[in-house]
């Protein structure tokens, strides 16, 4: 009797169609993974200018930013640079991101071959970036920048979370296609690791996401969105 063959176990790598040459699609969630005009310069608006960065990171004492939906990287490598040229002597950053579905490297240098401005962080990132990232990949990119990517569902590993975040980016994919990234119960985690006066920031102004992100606790401020978007949202913990 010949025998069955194990059953693989399900992927959990990202699976990706390109778009326009170097856009990457999502097929688990339908939706490209960063603003179609210049994901870059999004990132700029909308994580950083929303957390009041890189203002509040000229401190002596590390700064913390915690991300959900690592993705292509791309939002890393701008906030390095930004850090980079900003960044008083002796300050350390430690990037955490949470990704689901983690891209492997060769995705990754195709995406982020985009823009030339992070071309140095690209290098770095892809050459430190394992082969096949799961579980918790911690990579010391540079002395005193240190990126922590935790593979997982993100409501699994923010309960496993106990050290709290000056910034919060999040970035899941759009409301409508992945809720469960924006559920009241994710929102709850996200105010429990933010310091007292520690600051998210959203492309996302669904009326649901600005609720959860209120009924968890933050101060929710509308802004103009990027790229002729009418609104974002950002907002913050009361100190």
């Amino acid at each position: 009797m010949a025998e069955h063959a194990p059953e693989k176990a399900p992927s959990t790598e990202a699976v990706l169609d390109w778009h326009e040459g170097d856009m990457p699609y999502s097929r688990a969630f339908d939706d490209h993974f960063y603003c179609r005009s210049d994901g870059r310069l999004e990132c700029g608006h909308v994580f950083l200018s929303g957390n009041d960065l890189p203002a509040r990171w000229k401190r002596a004492a590390p700064f913390r930013i915690a991300e959900l939906g690592f993705g292509t990287g791309l939002n890393l490598c701008e906030t390095w640079r930004q850090w980079r040229e900003t960044a008083p002597d002796g300050a350390s950053l430690h990037f955490t991101s949470f990704e689901r579905f983690p891209m492997a490297r060769a995705d990754i240098q195709r995406a982020l071959a985009h823009w030339p401005e992070i071309e140095r962080e690209c290098a770095i990132l892809t050459e430190k970036w394992p082969d096949e990232p799961a579980g918790r990949v911690e990579i010391d990119l540079e002395p005193r920048v240190h990126l922590t990517v935790v593979c997982g569902a993100a409501l699994e590993s923010l309960g496993r979370e106990t050290a709290p975040f000056d910034a919060w980016y999040l970035d899941g994919f759009a409301p409508s296609r992945n809720p469960d990234m924006w559920s009241v119960e994710l929102m709850g985690e996200v105010f429990r690791l933010t310091v007292p006066g520690g600051r998210f920031g959203t492309y996302a102004a669904a009326g649901f996401v600005r609720r959860n992100l209120a009924n968890a606790g933050f101060i929710v401020e509308r802004r103009p969105g990027f790229a002729g978007k009418r609104e974002m949202l950002c907002g913050q913990k009361p100190a």
